[in-house]
């Protein structure tokens, strides 16, 4: 279970990288944060791109900046945004979460730091699963 200090403290890093974004065409900024089982943090932002298929969202970036440092054993997510909307993960953000664990927690935040949490098997009821 995360405590509220491990909450603010993943609320604050996936705040603190939101100026980093490259939102050109939405000017919608996204962060988020990753804590890993051993206790790091990593985060990301979300990075437009002309051809809107090749913007990656911040959850990813966080995810594969974490996986090029070789980390994979993810504990929790958070993710923000500068409007007044907790906002969640998209669809294609929710199956890579899911790859790393059913159950994971998602911090879903907003400008003003309201948050609410839900695992991504609730975001996600029926991911796509090989098994």
């Amino acid at each position: 279970m995360l405590d509220k200090q491990t909450i603010n403290k993943l609320l604050e890093a996936a705040t603190s990288v939101m100026s980093n974004a490259h939102v050109p065409y939405s000017n919608f900024q996204v962060g988020a944060s990753i804590l890993y089982k051993d206790g790091t943090i990593e985060v990301g932002c979300n990075i437009e791109n002309a051809s809107f298929g090749a913007t990656i969202c911040a959850e990813r970036t966080a995810i594969s900046t974490g996986a090029a440092k070789g980390k994979l054993n993810i504990e929790a997510i958070c993710v923000t945004n500068l409007t007044d909307t907790m906002v969640t993960p998209c669809g294609i953000c929710r199956q890579v979460i899911w790859e790393f664990g059913q159950n994971l927690p998602v911090i879903c935040s907003n400008k003003n730091g309201d948050y609410k949490i839900l695992t991504i098997s609730e975001l996600l009821p029926h991911a796509f699963d090989l098994n």
